[in-house]
């Protein structure tokens, strides 16, 4: 007899707590930039380097990650990256250089989240489901995004009350502590337990297993240059990345601190949009299920961008406490956090079936390597004019011209397909 709730949905909640035990030490960087000045001196774009690094990483090794993820399976790919979270965590604690910072918290952390990235929910999705992938890409999604706000404000009262050594231990037990739940629930295919995706009776397609990581990764994207939809998708999703990680999660709550708000209340306000973000992406994976994905980006991007152009009237009233417009702000640009990523999963699997999650690998490389710039722009602009005015107005603009972007992404016809033409000889030379 099937069981009455699919393992399915067991095996999606897993990987929701391991997307949000992986995201914990991702919530570091912006309550921790002011205790880390005051103890070594370190400049703003000092510290925002170390979070270039790893947002650099933690885009770049997505691709390589999924194919990864193709040739060992979701559970060791999984356990190995909470590994490597909980060590870089607290290996920070030793530190007393800025190269520590940036080899702990860009480059082991980087790799760690990285191989834990939006591939993984794509994974899940597309290995376990056939109904409501959209839905469980949402789910996933806004684990994910959600895990790196809403442990803001204990990491930022840890660093206030024992210091921001505790606060890094305490992320990096979070992250092992998901490790067991990997270990004993999560499996790599339905077929593993005697079952077939959610949806359907058919069994799962066979994947191959014998090219290298690398290889596949690289296939993957010799695949996806040859379309102008990736590139198309690969703009916009860099411009979402710089918007939200670069920008807001990097810098909301340094930018909020100047003007008149404690650091605790600050990372409250970025808690306050990841509460907001699970209900805004989860809806954005059930609209993406109905509606044209690319009409859904166009609004998406069109309305974030239109918020960030009203930001800098809105960040003077801090001084005096959060008041109703900047709480609107919140809840509005919580909705709108990471809704962009259904909808753009979807278009890749539109476009590039059964090679969709390493192609969008590559998609979500140029999400991180946008944050990774507007994360260093932002802080060189506050540390050489001494206001993020100018990094709120430059990203409102970017979110409109990823709106209007969005707009021309064409529809995919499979992924052997383009632009009439057979692409079947160039896949399988990719890989």
């Amino acid at each position: 007899m099937k069981p009455r709730i699919h393992r399915a949905w067991l095996v999606a909640a897993v990987a929701f707590v391991a997307l949000v035990g992986a995201a914990a030490f991702r919530a570091a960087p912006s309550v921790l930039i002011l205790p880390l000045q005051e103890e070594f001196g370190w400049s703003t774009a000092d510290i925002s380097l170390a979070v270039t690094v790893n947002l650099v990483l933690f885009g770049l090794t997505a691709p390589f990650a999924a194919a990864l993820i193709q040739r060992l399976g979701l559970r060791w790919v999984t356990t190995g990256a909470l590994l490597l979270v909980s060590a870089g965590a607290a290996a920070t604690v030793g530190m007393t250089a800025r190269w520590q910072l940036v080899l702990c918290w860009g480059v082991l952390v980087g790799l760690g989240t990285g191989s834990m990235a939006l591939v993984f929910a794509a994974s899940v999705a597309d290995r376990w489901f056939v109904a409501r992938r959209g839905l469980v890409v949402g789910i996933l999604t806004a684990g994910s995004a959600t895990g790196q706000l809403v442990f803001l404000p204990p990491v930022a009262a840890l660093a206030e009350s024992q210091g921001w050594r505790v606060a890094s231990l305490a992320v990096s037990a979070c992250a092992l502590a998901v490790v067991p739940l990997v270990v004993l629930f999560l499996r790599d295919r339905p077929e593993d337990v005697g079952l077939t995706r959610y949806g359907t009776d058919e069994p799962s397609p066979e994947r191959s297993t014998s090219t290298g990581a690398v290889r596949s990764a690289f296939g993957g994207l010799a695949l996806g240059v040859r379309s102008g939809t990736f590139w198309l998708l690969v703009g916009g999703f860099a411009i979402c990345g710089a918007s939200s990680n670069g920008l807001i999660g990097t810098h909301l709550v340094p930018a909020a601190h100047d003007h008149g708000l404690p650091t605790t209340a600050a990372a409250s306000l970025l808690a306050m949009i990841g509460i907001f973000d699970i209900v805004g992406t989860i809806a954005s994976g059930w609209l993406t299920d109905r509606y044209d994905p690319r009409l859904l980006l166009l609004v998406y991007y069109g309305l974030r961008g239109a918020s960030l152009l009203l930001l800098p009237a809105l960040m003077p009233s801090l001084g005096h406490g959060v008041g109703p417009t900047m709480l609107l702000f919140i809840v509005f640009y919580g909705l709108d956090w990471v809704a962009t990523v259904p909808p753009t999963v979807a278009l890749c699997r539109q476009a590039f079936g059964d090679r969709a999650p390493v192609v969008f690998g590559w998609v979500f490389a140029s999400h991180q390597l946008g944050a990774a710039l507007m994360a260093t722009g932002a802080g060189w602009i506050r540390d050489t004019f001494g206001t993020y005015t100018p990094a709120w107005y430059a990203a409102g603009a970017l979110c409109l011209l990823a709106a209007t972007l969005s707009v021309g992404v064409g529809r995919g016809r499979g992924a052997a397909t383009l632009k009439g033409k057979d692409l079947s000889p160039v896949v399988a030379t990719a890989s």
